[in-house]
């Protein structure tokens, strides 16, 4: 989901895995469905670096997820 991958870069993560979620987008409807899944996962990335009040994902960081 997109906002474990914004939790991952806001923890200093410099790249993210995403597990099966591309081969089951291969499995159900071939490069169409990676491409979809990945088209959802970049929205939901974009959505939740919005609602956390950035810009881009270089202004994530640690303090983003510890309540200070």
């Amino acid at each position: 989901r997109g906002n474990d991958i914004l939790k991952a870069i806001a923890t200093g993560a410099d790249a993210v895995l995403i597990g099966r979620a591309y081969l089951w987008g291969l499995a159900a409807f071939g490069q169409a469905g990676v491409e979809r899944v990945l088209s959802l996962l970049k929205a939901e990335l974009e959505l939740a670096v919005g609602l956390a009040g950035a810009r881009s994902l270089g202004e994530l960081d640690r303090g983003l997820l510890v309540r200070r």
